[in-house]
């Protein structure tokens, strides 16, 4: 049995005990603070709006690259990015063992830090896969589906930062049903495309590159549609 004189109970902050009212008679302070015996579920929330700033980087810097397939920096830059966007996943994983509560259940931060590092990733392939194109891209046009990728990934990160206000459900599904609606138009701008790649105008080589990265930009946009998906599932179960 500790006592009060036992070295542990020195080194406890002052603030872990709560003190009994006067009157209830001489009980030494024995209430723990759940705050620090638990800690802190919105940190959470933090790390998974980091995690979407950049996954939202990721895809900003691949756009670019698409622009300037010359400078090779934005390759390493956007290698950075997934890292340190891998790190916050890892970082989610080492906080989920050591926190009892949280303020999503374990299972649902697991959920959305998985689908969201999916988006850096996906987007990394792609810009490799672009400067290894590079020679069979002259001409080609991506600006339409580059709109696509940044609207997509501007609504993940609203509704990754609306994750701490659940109770604005209206708000939420708002945001769910925009980015359906761009995968959706997504999704029509890559049949346009594709009937025009088969129409016979191009050489085989440049068809098969071209529709390589149309299929990698669509898997990018359907990347945040799943984000968007296990966000409005979370929200729905905790409304």
């Amino acid at each position: 049995m500790l006592r009060s004189g036992d070295n542990v109970l020195r080194r406890l902050p002052r603030d872990f005990f709560v003190d009994f009212p006067q009157g209830l008679g001489n009980y030494w302070r024995t209430m723990f603070s759940l705050q620090q015996l638990f800690g802190k579920g919105d940190k959470f929330f933090g790390l998974l709006e980091d995690s979407a700033r950049e996954s939202h980087e990721s895809v900003r810097l691949t756009i670019e690259l698409i622009k300037s397939p010359l400078n090779t920096k934005k390759l390493d830059d956007l290698v950075m990015a997934r890292r340190k966007e891998k790190k916050i996943s890892e970082r989610i994983s080492e906080e989920l063992v050591k926190t009892f509560v949280t303020g999503l259940e374990r299972e649902d931060i697991e959920a959305l830090a998985r689908t969201l590092y999916k988006i850096p990733k996906t987007a990394e392939k792609l810009a490799e896969r672009f400067l290894l194109a590079a020679p069979h891209l002259e001409g080609a046009e991506f600006t339409r589906q580059a709109e696509m990728m940044t609207k997509a990934t501007d609504v993940v990160l609203e509704m990754i930062i609306h994750l701490r206000h659940m109770e604005d459900l209206e708000k939420i599904k708002e945001l769910n049903d925009k980015l359906q609606y761009i995968e959706g138009e997504a999704d029509k701008l890559m049949l346009e495309l594709l009937r025009d790649l088969y129409s016979g105008k191009f050489d085989a080589l440049r068809a098969i590159v071209i529709r390589d990265l149309y299929e990698l930009i669509e898997k990018v946009v359907d990347r945040c549609r799943d984000v968007g998906n296990v966000v409005m599932d979370v929200v729905l179960k905790n409304s």
